[in-house]
């Protein structure tokens, strides 16, 4: 899996143009119409973008922000960004004044590339470019090839510590995500991939576009603001091969009679974990399987099933072929099969970030050679992996990782709240974000139009919950597991 040198992430993606030019790379659909890009022209807009950035005085290294909305100019901005060297930041459009502000100052970014009606650090830490048009109005750049081991982009990850980390990864990361093709996805270069995610979501970048345009597929997004009882009829009516989504797309999709979908091979969920009524269920509707995979921010996806090989019963799946993983106990040893360890990465494996940025320095915590990823994991037989849970808190909702801290912070200090706990709260076949709260029994619209002054949409809870009083563990601090029972028997 050694990646090729000199290499760049974006011509590796954007390939296909030389053999392929006119091949549809790219297809916005809405109910109405379909937005058509062919390989030639993507290729094309990326590479005079990356000239018109470089135009703005930017130079290889030099970090941008990202503050652009749930269209094409997202991914084309960027592969233009890496194309020339440059270092794309992308961030949520949802993403409040006070939540881009605490980012910025994490990244120091030298230019941000915006949309109207999307949020901005306040004060401004760099010039804003909201003319994108302009940028492409120039010859197209050649491609700045180097060390697949340098620094290619920046995604934003919650941690352990409260808050958003970010996360570098090299360009080397496109290369090893070849392991998800066979692994998970069931990738060819015939396919239609129909990704139910924004563009401006790393889950959508990564599996709904890099990897189909990496071997030369068709990715099929649907247009902003696209409700989800569309989504059936843009799977038929666009003849998808693969659906990709969170298990609350899924979710909201068998709520209504299915039509006949015979192009389809099967779904791909990701994000948080699958109940497995949906998966039964969604087979049963459409005659396809869903393949499910573990990965985080750091490390992409590790786990999996796939049509070659579909995860028994209770389990994720395997390790994707080529994968440097480990099981380890508290002593860094392997665990025997049958036994729960922490899913550990090792430090040599192409897939994982160069580390958490701080500063100008890249930091890559290991225990021994391995990162630690957190997720509790078990060998169950015959190589199959079955999920225990996080060693941490981190919430995960809607296909996000959120730290219970960004949430508490938005309620902390707040006049009648005394203490305020955020935690996932099962709620039928899903989970959502829960406040627990002591202190005077609060209105529920009070509290949420608190949250909406500072959280994003995707952190804000969903439920609000009075208790007399948090439970703690002898040392006095909140004990997050015996709140998170306690309102389970309350549910």
């Amino acid at each position: 899996m050694t990646c090729p040198a000199p290499f760049n992430l974006a011509a590796h993606v954007l390939a296909s143009a030389a053999t392929h030019p006119d091949k549809v790379a790219l297809a916005v659909l809405s109910p109405a119409r379909a937005d058509r890009w062919s390989y030639a022209r993507l290729e094309d807009t990326v590479r005079r973008m990356a000239a018109g950035l470089l135009a703005e005085g930017l130079v290889p290294g030099d970090r941008v922000l990202l503050r652009l909305g749930n269209r094409p100019a997202f991914p084309v901005a960027y592969l233009a960004c890496i194309a020339v060297g440059l270092i794309p930041v992308p961030t949520s459009a949802a993403l409040t004044v006070p939540e881009i502000t605490s980012l910025a100052k994490l990244v120091q970014p030298h230019l941000i590339l915006a949309e109207d009606g999307i949020a901005l650090p306040a004060p401004l830490p760099c010039p804003v470019v909201t003319d994108l048009d302009r940028l492409t109005a120039h010859e197209p750049a050649d491609y700045a090839l180097g060390d697949p081991d340098r620094l290619a982009y920046i995604l934003f990850t919650s941690g352990t510590s409260g808050g958003q980390r970010a996360v570098a990864h090299a360009h080397r990361a496109i290369w090893a995500r070849r392991a998800m093709y066979d692994g998970w996805y069931g990738l060819r270069g015939t396919d239609r991939v129909l990704h139910a995610g924004a563009f401006n979501w790393s889950f959508t970048l990564g599996t709904g576009l890099l990897d189909p345009w990496s071997v030369g597929a068709t990715a099929l997004i649907p247009a902003p603001d696209t409700a989800p009882e569309a989504l059936p009829l843009l799977l038929k009516r666009h003849d998808a091969t693969i659906f990709a989504a969170v298990p609350g797309i899924y979710r909201k999709l068998l709520r209504t009679p299915l039509p006949a979908m015979p192009k389809l091979r099967h779904g791909l969920s990701a994000g948080e974990k699958l109940p497995e009524p949906i998966r039964a269920q969604w087979r049963k509707a459409t005659g396809t399987e869903i393949h499910e995979a573990l990965g985080m921010t750091e490390c992409s996806t590790f786990i999996s099933g796939c049509p070659d090989r579909p995860a028994p019963p209770d389990t994720l799946g395997f390790a994707q072929p080529g994968r440097r993983i480990a099981i380890l106990d508290e002593a860094n040893t392997p665990v025997e099969d049958g036994s729960i360890g922490t899913l550990a990465i090792h430090r040599d494996e192409p897939g994982l970030m160069l580390g958490y940025l701080d500063g100008d320095t890249v930091d890559l915590p290991l225990s021994g050679a391995h990162f630690l990823t957190g997720d509790r994991v078990a060998h169950v037989g015959d190589g199959a992996i079955a999920y225990h849970g996080r060693v941490d808190d981190v919430i995960t909702a809607g296909g996000y990782r959120i730290a219970p801290q960004e949430i508490e912070a938005a309620f902390q200090g707040a006049a009648g709240l005394t203490e305020v706990a955020a935690l996932s709260y099962p709620l039928g076949d899903t989970n959502v974000i829960a406040l627990a709260y002591t202190g005077e029994p609060q209105p529920d619209r009070a509290l949420a139009d608190l949250a909406a002054r500072s959280l994003a949409g995707y952190k804000r809870p969903r439920l609000y919950i009075y208790l007399d009083a948090m439970p703690r563990g002898a040392n006095g601090k909140l004990d997050r597991r015996a709140l998170a029972r306690k309102l389970k028997d309350r549910s």
